[in-house]
């Protein structure tokens, strides 16, 4: 037994190397063939991945200089690598970053340039390195502050940044040719414009368009609409011949690439000179105040805004109704957000110019590994994937800036000429893509990265924490709550459908444009109707198993990728029996045609047609899965979470040890996700709901109880509807549980505990569109829903009592108990699985936070570092106190302690799944990792509510009886629990599970005797 304290873990020792020390290549390798230089980059990088990842969200109260500050912590902690949110220029005022506005800037919110310095430099000294978020799929263009956009605006297809953007500038509706659709206003046209919302505006320098936060800029080439109506006393010498030139500029939507570039060459010329003239001449500045108040408009006399309506009318692009977007909207969307405008990173100038930043960075050695943001958007991810490792070769082997001869996509054309010799380019730079995988699918193999960033490791370790035997009896307790039955597959693709019914309905419609045009070519499907194309669409995106396929922009075909076609085409035909099979069988065949020897247009526009499709599936599983099944389907909701799939219900040990090892062999650099920015609830609220799993009657009996007590605050609509319904109570309740706080000292904190579950059952009333949506909200029932959470968790007061409190008390300890138990178990098997563990900012400790924007609230990392630096952390007393978090911080601390004092034994060892024997063998998940000789045994307990029958007491000693893990041959039989310096007696063949588990309810052990 361990006597004493145990002390708190220094700093984790600098075993590895960062990308911030990176020898300078220049010099090194100059006199080297390309070749050699590239592979000796290749050996070099296997030894910088990152040990374990720590997720900080970054905006304009957490900032560079901030971060900076936290370093020695993170190193205390066992970090290796800050992993960052996007730290490029985003709109002002971003919270997270992900609406990029210049991707050559830092973001100023976050700090100047010599503050980035600076927390690279505090970075570099600890050896640890930056993993950057980044996001190639869009950019923000809201509010004026995308230069790119707003240059597209004033140009049209004249810009030079036209073909950045994914713009369809002849959709089908005929007046909006030539223009983009800027679906902004709260209202429709015509009432805002003569409600004198929309004006123009002259600030000193450029004349705009106003409509509240957004500017808009004008068409250099429809100034004179304005200026030509000046006074002739107020026009300085010159000025007509000033307008006659900018009325002479080719129109926004010219296509003679002479006159573009006598466009682009002589319009900035021009305003300059009319800001010159209108600094120097004061009667001119006068006149265009008097000028513009007349174009503005006279509320109350329509007739008076027909001057700006004409304005308005020349420009290249066209303001509508925030509503139109769904049916009308002509560029591609980061899903439905409107001011999320895609990029068409497939074009290699819009590649080389979105990353002269992050080529710098990558040269300095200053981020050492980057995450993809919604790779699933992109035209081609392959394509990208390549070329970003290209970027990361040509940053080290030429420098920052790009020297000699170079090809479009601003990569030196040897290096390129070099690596695309290569069969399969080999990932030197560390590289993670934010992708959601389906229950069977894999990470395309020919991708050069490290792997996912981790969302498909949720379910496998989520699951291993929900008691599979119980779902039929979840399934009838949920079903006799809402009185209803739900398929779930069934309600997924009636969710998906509406996604294309609604909001998605503008991607569809193009599609089915698309495919009418290439039907019109095949005298087999001529005679198939707009309508029913699109419907085939609609109804084979709504079947398809995965998120998208990805045939690329060559036409290879993969076989996963003809399987998922084939599998949708065959449920849609099974599903609309009314339409005709051949039909399908048209859609399949075009989606998947085998490219020709000589491609000739028609091949092409059915590849184009397919890489368009490809693009939309994603969107609409996301919005169908993540952004509304999730909030309808909740019979059980741990399992409502990214990457997860809620039909599922419990993983086993075997499942578990099945997909390590799979990731073990295909992606052992893999990220390993439990809470993120993304993440639905945290992983410690999941964790704790999944104590629910192990007492389905016990579970049932209470909410059934707990719905009789508060009926009475329910609100009955004049429509009938009663709110909130049972399906919203249910969530409620499974809520409430899961994020209670583990302290509610005082009425204060309960009213701020209130609110953050108000605010969250509003975004799920919201995102569910059962009784409200963000398109149709009704005040009137979220008000209700508003307040019946109010009235339930309003304490007691003399007349008034509250029995569902009293009652919740009674039923949380034991729930909030074992879910810590759930916690450390769960974050120790993370830490120690194969692939990179990350922990999102403040999840060291307990942390007990819902979906956006609770998951951004502002973390005390000034307790947590205080607590690692001073608390003790004897066993017994961590488990007394187990609601201060210590105990899951110190899981952590040792756990990352032995992974960084052993990196390749976590990295490259082998991963041995351990038998485990006796009556208590299916509580129990273990495992070793095995290298050289050199072992680490995880073992962690499951499902302890029913192991202790609900007593709130840890699973410790005698409990356990007979029960341990078989050891493989060959370890030894000498071993030291990290967790506690004890070491476990045990004869070569067994680890019993009494002595393993004495003191502390995780163990990780060592054959490594250091203490």
């Amino acid at each position: 037994m361990m006597q004493g304290l145990v002390k708190p873990p220094g700093r984790a020792p600098n075993l590895h190397l960062s990308t911030g020390t990176m020898p300078p290549l220049e010099t090194t390798l100059d006199v080297q063939p390309l070749a050699e230089r590239l592979e000796r980059l290749r050996a070099q990088n296997s030894a910088l991945l990152p040990v374990a990842t720590y997720r900080i969200q970054f905006h304009r109260d957490l900032t560079f200089a901030d971060a900076a500050g936290l370093i020695p912590y993170l190193k205390q902690l066992g970090i290796s690598h800050v992993y960052a949110s996007p730290l490029l220029r985003a709109r002002s005022g971003s919270t997270h970053g992900y609406d990029i506005a210049n991707h050559n800037q830092l973001n100023p919110e976050l700090g100047d340039e010599a503050s980035f310095v600076r927390l690279a430099e505090a970075l570099r000294r600890e050896g640890m390195g930056l993993i950057l978020d980044t996001v190639p799929n869009h950019m923000g263009v809201g509010k004026g502050d995308n230069p790119w956009w707003q240059d597209v605006m004033r140009h049209g297809q004249a810009s030079e940044f036209a073909d950045y953007f994914d713009i369809d500038w002849e959709p089908l509706k005929p007046e909006l040719h030539n223009k983009v659709l800027l679906p902004i206003l709260g209202s429709q046209y015509g009432n805002e414009l003569e409600a004198g919302h929309i004006r123009v505006v002259w600030n000193g320098e450029n004349f705009g368009v106003q409509y509240f936060e957004n500017r808009l800029p004008l068409d250099p080439r429809s100034l004179p609409l304005i200026l030509a109506a000046l006074p002739a006393s107020a026009k300085p010498e010159g000025f007509d011949h000033l307008l006659a030139r900018l009325g002479a500029l080719p129109p926004h939507y010219d296509s003679d690439p002479q006159r573009i570039r006598q466009r682009r060459e002589s319009a900035p010329a021009l305003t300059a000179e009319m800001r010159r003239m209108a600094r120097e001449h004061s009667a001119l500045q006068a006149a265009l105040e008097e000028r513009l108040a007349k174009i503005n408009g006279r509320s109350g006399d329509p007739s008076s805004f027909d001057e700006l309506h004409a304005l308005l009318e020349a420009q290249a692009y066209r303001l509508a109704h925030w509503r139109v977007s769904a049916e009308e909207i002509n560029y591609r969307r980061f899903f439905d957000i409107n001011d999320l405008v895609g990029l068409r990173m497939e074009n290699p100038r819009v590649f080389a110019e979105t990353h002269k930043l992050i080529r710098r960075l990558m040269a300095t050695g200053q981020v050492s590994g980057v995450r993809i943001d919604h790779c699933d958007g992109l035209l081609n991810p392959r394509q990208y994937l390549i070329r970003l490792q290209m970027l990361y070769y040509a940053a080290q082997c030429f420098g920052p800036e790009p020297t000699g001869a170079v090809s479009d996509n601003g990569i030196e054309l040897e290096l390129q000429q070099t690596l695309t010799t290569e069969q399969r380019m080999s990932p030197a730079f560390y590289c993670v893509v934010e992708k959601i995988l389906e229950p069977g699918e894999s990470l395309p193999a020919e991708w050069p990265v490290h792997g996912t960033s981790g969302y498909d490791f949720i379910p496998q370790l989520n699951g291993l924490f929900i008691q599979a035997a119980n779902e039929a009896a979840f399934t009838r307790g949920y079903e006799r709550f809402i009185g209803s039955t739900v398929d779930f597959d069934s309600l997924l693709y009636h969710c998906k459908k509406a996604q294309m019914h609604t909001s998605l309905a503008s991607e569809v419609a193009v599609l089915a444009h698309l495919l009418d045009e290439i039907s019109l070519g095949d005298r087999h499907a001529r005679d198939y109707t707009r309508k029913t194309l699109r419907d085939a669409i609609r109804e084979t995106i709504a079947c398809f198993p995965v998120y998208r396929s990805y045939i690329d922009e060559r036409g290879e075909i993969f076989d996963r990728d003809r399987a998922y076609v084939q599998t949708a085409i065959r449920r849609a035909k099974r599903l609309n029996t009314g339409t005709a099979a051949e039909v399908f069988d048209f859609l399949g065949r075009t989606l998947l045609t085998e490219k020709p020897a000589d491609p000739g247009p028609d091949y092409r526009r059915k590849l184009h047609f397919t890489l368009k499709f490809q693009q939309l599936t994603g969107p609409v599983m996301a919005k169908g899965l993540e952004d509304t099944a999730f909030y309808v389907y909740n019979r059980f909701i741990s399992m409502n979470e990214v990457g997860c799939v809620p039909k599922s219900f419990g993983a086993s040990v075997a499942d578990f040890h099945r997909e390590n090892l799979r990731r073990h062999e295909e992606w052992p650099s893999a990220m390993l996700a439990t809470s993120t920015h993304d993440t639905k609830r945290s992983e410690d609220v999941r964790a704790r709901l999944n104590v629910l799993s192990e007492i389905p009657s016990e579970w049932f009996a209470k909410v059934s109880a707990w719905r009789r007590l508060n009926g009475g605050l329910k609100v009955t609509l004049p429509d009938g509807r009663v709110a909130p319904d049972a399906n919203e109570e249910y969530l409620l309740y499974q809520t409430l549980v899961g994020a209670w706080p583990l302290a509610l000292d005082d009425e204060q904190e309960l009213a701020a505990f209130t609110a953050r579950v108000q605010q969250y059952m509003d975004k799920a009333l919201h995102e569910a569109k059962m009784n409200a949506s963000w398109i149709n909200p009704d005040p009137q029932y979220s008000e209700a829903l508003r307040n019946f959470i109010a009235q339930i968790l309003t304490p007691a007061r003399p007349g008034r009592s509250n029995f569902f409190l009293k009652r919740m008390a009674s039923f949380l300890p034991a729930i909030q108990f074992f879910g810590a138990m759930n916690s450390i178990a769960q974050t120790l098997l993370k830490l120690t699985s194969p692939g990179v563990p990350d922990i999102y900012q403040g999840n060291e400790l307990f942390d007990f936070s819902l979906v956006d924007p609770d998951n951004r609230r502002p973390v005390d990392f000034r307790r947590r570092s205080e607590l690692l630096r001073s608390a003790s952390f004897v066993p017994g007393e961590m488990l007394r106190h187990y609601h201060d978090g210590r105990i899951k911080l110190w899981t952590t601390t040792r756990a990352l302690e032995l992974r960084n004092q052993d990196p390749e034994l976590f990295r490259a060892g082998s991963y041995v799944p351990l038998e485990v024997t006796g009556e208590k063998a299916a509580h129990v998940c273990a495992f070793a990792r095995v290298l050289d000789g050199r072992v680490a045994i995880t073992m962690a307990p499951r499902f302890t509510y029913t192991l202790m029958k609900g007593t709130p007491q840890p699973p410790l000693g005698e409990v356990w009886g007979r029960t341990a893990v078989v050891l493989p041959e060959g370890v030894g039989s000498s071993f030291r629990n990290v967790m506690t310096a004890e070491k476990p007696t045990t004869d070569g063949t067994l680890l019993p599970c009494r002595e393993v588990f004495a003191t502390f309810p995780v163990a990780l052990l060592t054959n490594d005797q250091r203490g």
